[in-house]
């Protein structure tokens, strides 16, 4: 029993009464109750209930209440309880009534609600119990309270700890981090006995590992390692959005289909704590749950994957190509799409690189944030993935402030997000700025901020900070035959330079100079870097495979049968 708070206001008795029978109905086993006709008294009880350090895990709020807007009171919510999920309740067709439209844009554009709740019609009313167990998981996963929470403990929080936490990330696994020396760490190392060694892995079923690999990891979370068979229509190197995408459709289209990932699930999306443009999701959708939903949804297609395996090499062997795995595996296959992504530029500032994972942070803030609770924190980058991170970390840190090189955020910035962070309480931004230096005596606790404009230096306090500046590609491991820009993203299509495409028929439009090899997403030269340009260039891929297929007279294999490793060549 979490013993968390539900708290539901409204002025009309009648929504009242039919909103607390259904939470209690449905919830009151589980949570406590508290339902207002004043929000001046319900904000007296979150108060309260701030002030005990008890946890509110939902707010629901009619939008006309006596003396303020449900509105203004759940922008007030947020400051008392940063981690509890908010919600406007509102009528059946009142989207229509120009007011309560209007209020529902503003509300949610500035961040003073999570999204709109149908008030329940009839009991029991399951479209309203969607909108309220969504909210309730939302907020169990951000709060690490999950029953399929997996628990690390360590010594420090760098490390071999820190490397498991970012390994638990890339498969986008809920986890959570404590030390061993803290109330938590010990209670939990009760449960598992004397003499383990740190770092200790819990997982849900009970599964107990010391210091594992990141293989042992993967196979304790039931990620599949190794191909099943070695013969395929297509290997996809990358599970980030845009091998994700051409897994479904490859695989639904009948396509014999391997997604090899050394890392895990999601790519730089688990990086999104919310992402609220995506096509079909009004109420927004972390990165990590799109990704383990296209998971699942290519598993069922009958995808294959093969995760903390390597792609270290592809070369042409006869009509087919090979991809050669770490630990020698080698894949046959008719044709190949790279979607290998990209990551984080390294700052450069040695004092801080020896602090990375003890305050000191590249990517996202996913599983470090709910560590920042009451701290002052800093997240450079001047994309959407910095501005979701600073949103994110918003809910947690005492004040947060988003470093951004460029002189506005308008750059690389959607408007959707400048909106919400130009409303959000402790949430400062410093254009014109750069990190230059930084320490702690084993965790940060100060950087140095330089204006670019008149070259000042400013050295101010520090419990985080967050990088997420420019883009490196994985392609290193690529062959010369491969053709890529400067700065290593790989070209395709008509961007390919004169000489490198060998063949008389014109590339594809995502065919790399390598015939029947592609490229989509943030690795392909010219990418719009984002997550639906991602979906997007993945399933044109398929299309293409179609067309690549029907030029060289094949048939996609399907599920083909296990064959034997290719023979060297």
């Amino acid at each position: 029993m979490s013993g968390a708070v539900l708290v539901a206001v409204d002025g009309n008795a009648d929504v009242l009464g039919d909103v607390e029978r259904e939470l209690r109905e449905r919830y009151a086993r589980h949570y406590r109750i508290v339902c207002l006709s004043s929000p001046q008294k319900a904000l007296a009880v979150l108060e309260e209930l701030a002030g005990a350090g008890d946890e509110v895990a939902l707010v629901l709020a009619g939008q006309w209440l006596p003396g303020m807007t449900g509105s203004e009171l759940l922008d007030r919510t947020r400051r008392l309880h940063p981690h509890a999920k908010r919600g406007l309740l509102i009528a059946w067709g009142d989207w229509g009534d120009r007011e309560t439209g209007e209020a529902i844009y503003t509300s949610i554009a500035r961040g003073l609600i999570d999204h709109y709740v149908l008030r329940p019609m009839a009991t029991p009313d399951e479209a309203f119990h969607q909108a309220i167990s969504s909210s309730l998981l939302d907020w169990a996963e951000s709060r690490r309270t999950s029953p399929y929470t997996i628990h690390v403990i360590g010594e420090t929080w760098s490390g071999r700890a820190y490397e498991l936490r970012q390994a638990l990330g890339r498969c986008a696994i809920p986890h959570s981090f404590c030390l061993a020396d803290s109330d938590e760490g010990r209670a939990r190392l009760a449960t598992v006995g004397d003499g383990i060694r740190l770092p200790v892995v819990l997982f849900p079923d009970g599964t107990v590992l010391t210091d594992p690999s990141n293989t042992e990891l993967a196979l304790a979370s039931g990620s599949p390692v190794s191909p099943e068979r070695m013969e395929f229509d297509l290997v996809i190197v990358g599970a980030g959005p845009a091998g994700l995408s051409a897994a479904v459709y490859g695989a639904s289209e009948g396509f014999s289909t391997l997604v090899v990932d050394e890392g895990g699930l999601g790519g730089q999306a688990t990086s999104s704590s919310l992402i609220r443009n995506y096509l079909g999701f009004p109420r927004g959708v972390s990165g990590r749950r799109l990704a383990q939903h296209a998971y699942d949804q290519a598993w069922v297609f009958g995808a294959k994957f093969a995760f903390m395996r390597q792609a270290r090499a592809v070369e042409r062997a006869g009509g087919e190509l090979v991809v050669t795995l770490s630990g020698d595996a080698r894949v046959r296959t008719r044709a190949v799409l790279l979607a290998t992504g990209a990551s984080y530029h390294q700052l450069g500032v040695p004092a801080l690189e020896a602090l990375s994972g003890a305050g000191v942070f590249y990517g996202p803030p996913s599983s470090e944030a709910p560590a920042m609770t009451g701290r002052d924190v800093y997240v450079l980058g001047g994309g959407n993935s910095a501005g979701q991170a600073a949103l994110y970390l918003a809910r947690y840190a005492r004040s947060v402030t988003l470093v951004v090189r460029a002189s506005s955020l308008d750059a690389g910035m959607s408007q959707y997000l400048t909106r919400e962070i130009a409303a959000t309480p402790g949430l400062e931004v410093r254009t014109g700025t750069e990190i230059v230096g930084g320490g702690g005596d084993g965790r940060l606790d100060h950087l140095v901020l330089r204006d670019r404009a008149t070259g000042d230096e400013e050295t101010t306090g520090a419990d985080g900070l967050f990088i997420m500046i420019g883009a490196r590609p994985h392609t290193r491991w690529l062959p010369p035959e491969i053709d890529r820009d400067d700065q290593g993203f790989v070209l395709t299509g008509s961007d390919l330079r004169d000489g490198t495409w060998p063949l008389q028929r014109n590339p594809l439009l995502l065919e790399t100079s390598m015939p029947g090899v592609f490229a989509a997403g943030d690795a392909r030269h010219g990418s719009g870097k984002r997550v639906a340009s991602a979906v997007g260039e993945g399933s044109v891929a398929i299309q293409l495979l179609h067309r690549l297929f029907a030029a060289n007279a094949q048939q996609p294999r399907g599920r083909a049968q296990e064959t034997r490793p290719a023979p060297a060549t």
